[in-house]
């Protein structure tokens, strides 16, 4: 009795990340639609936090480029973050390889299914723009509410039915793939993050963060520290860094090159030249 409580309590706490992760992929205030965050919390929820970090960081950077511009809506992880990790953590305990590359028709099935809503919530938009006509705040925040409630069951829903799928099923269809299938799901799993790694040390090609870039493979080369160290010890170089006094100095020899008559404009135009 006591072990279908905590199954029910975990299914429950998953299905509020994905309802929380569908609301902020529109909302952008929390970030629990970033993998990071999102397959961190189910993978707290189901007793394997590293797990699901490790997930989440490896879905994180194959993310990195994914943004809408425009019209144009980018792949949303919020679904894929969500379903991965309770496949990856929970009782199916998929490799987290595998799960990268499930992330991807995932986050395609929710591309479609926010693309989908965003043409039904119209109509709220329309609502909202004659309550504002007529001075109603009220009747413009319950519109607000409910736009957004929607958002999060874009999520959730799916969420749910994807979680009801039977773990034996996904283990046995796992083990059913033939070793050179599943040694290509690996490689391609590789390659993805490989390829988003390059982007993100493109980001910060720059002198002032190289040090913080050799200073990480250093400490990942020893052993003893899990990842979980590695974290604690990259936040704290970031708010050293960020708290320390004139770092970015304001010589003409500072490390942004910029003089008393440069502006900010001026140089950030020297950033990107230099990208």
């Amino acid at each position: 009795m006591k072990g279908s409580r905590n199954v029910s309590g975990r299914i429950i706490a998953v299905l509020i990340i994905a309802f929380l992760a569908g609301l902020d992929g529109v909302v952008d205030e929390w970030q629990f639609q970033q993998p990071i965050v999102a397959c961190t919390l189910v993978g707290l929820a189901l007793g394997q936090p590293l797990t699901g970090a490790a997930l989440g960081a490896s879905l994180q950077l194959i993310t990195f480029g994914w943004m809408n511009i425009g019209t144009s809506v980018a792949p949303d992880p919020a679904l894929a973050a969500v379903i991965t990790a309770w496949w990856v953590a929970g009782t199916a305990q998929l490799p987290v390889e595998m799960g990268v590359i499930l992330a991807l028709p995932l986050a395609w099935v929710g591309q479609l299914s926010t693309l989908g809503l965003r043409q039904l919530i119209i109509p709220l938009v329309n609502r909202a723009d004659q309550a504002a006509t007529a001075g109603d705040l009220h009747r413009i925040s319950r519109l607000q509410v409910v736009s957004a409630g929607l958002q999060g069951l874009r999520t959730l829903l799916p969420a749910a039915l994807l979680m009801s799928l039977p773990a034996d099923w996904l283990t046995a269809g796992y083990h059913l793939l033939p070793a050179v299938l599943r040694g290509g799901f690996r490689v391609a799993a590789g390659a993805l993050v490989v390829v988003s790694f390059a982007m993100v040390i493109n980001t910060m090609a720059t002198r002032k963060l190289w040090p913080f870039f050799f200073l990480g493979f250093a400490l990942a080369t020893d052993q003893r520290l899990s990842l979980l160290a590695l974290g604690m010890i990259s936040i704290a170089l970031a708010v050293l860094y960020v708290q320390w006094p004139n770092h970015t100095g304001s010589g003409p020899n500072s490390p942004t090159g910029k003089t008393p008559e440069t502006t900010d404009d001026e140089a950030l135009d020297r950033e990107l030249d230099d990208f």
